[in-house]
């Protein structure tokens, strides 16, 4: 569990992916290797899900691929079974965090508040993801790390090349990042050249900021 956590940390971008077809999510995740992204997140309501996850992690065993959208431990287990090595959830729930625990696979639940944030890390989850945070920004980061400097939270949404410093400089474990990389509108015109391009300029700004 561990391990994942810091692959994850060194990396910091989690690209999210959402695509309508097999071929699709295919050419996505071809186009975000070329790009430089080894951390994925595959949601659960991609349909095929599962077998996406077992097909990237046989194409590239060096991507580390994890299950989003993960609402409940029959789901836990379900994407613990396909081969996924973390889980994201947009909510907090007990179960499924009980669940991941029991199998020692990274479950990073969603949460917003102090207390949301607090409970989380009380259950067992050892990072947490906040969410939504595009309208209260990176700020909002800084403010809850202040009093809760030991629990270590990844921002997913509002996450854009423009504000990646400024989300890291908050203190931010790592960034889940969505549309700004993998856009909807750009898988539909099969336009991967682009999100091979924002991948890359992902990478770019985050390794300029580790050195």
């Amino acid at each position: 569990m561990d391990s994942v956590l810091q692959t994850i940390n060194e990396h910091k971008i989690i690209s999210i992916i959402r695509a309508d077809a097999d071929a699709d999510l295919q050419q996505v995740v071809d186009s975000l290797y070329a790009g430089g992204i080894r951390i994925l997140e595959i949601t659960m309501n991609t349909p095929g899900a599962l077998d996406a996850i077992k097909t990237v992690k046989q194409r590239y065993p060096d991507i580390l691929v994890g299950a989003g959208t993960v609402l409940d431990s029959e789901t836990v287990r379900l994407a613990i079974l396909a081969g996924a090595s973390f889980l994201l959830a947009p909510t907090l729930n007990e179960a499924a965090i009980i669940t991941a625990n029991r199998y020692n696979v990274p479950i990073i639940p969603g949460v917003l508040t102090p207390t949301e944030v607090v409970r989380a890390s009380e259950l067992g989850a050892k990072v947490v993801k906040i969410f939504p945070v595009s309208t209260l920004g990176p700020t909002y980061i800084k403010d809850l790390k202040g009093p809760l400097a030991q629990i270590e939270m990844i921002p997913v949404g509002g996450v854009t090349a423009d504000t990646v410093i400024d989300f890291l400089e908050a203190g931010s474990f790592a960034l889940g990042v969505g549309s700004p990389i993998v856009d909807k509108n750009l898988v539909k015109q099969k336009n991967f050249a682009e999100i091979q391009r924002r991948a890359e300029e992902m990478v770019k700004i985050v390794s300029a900021y580790k050195r």
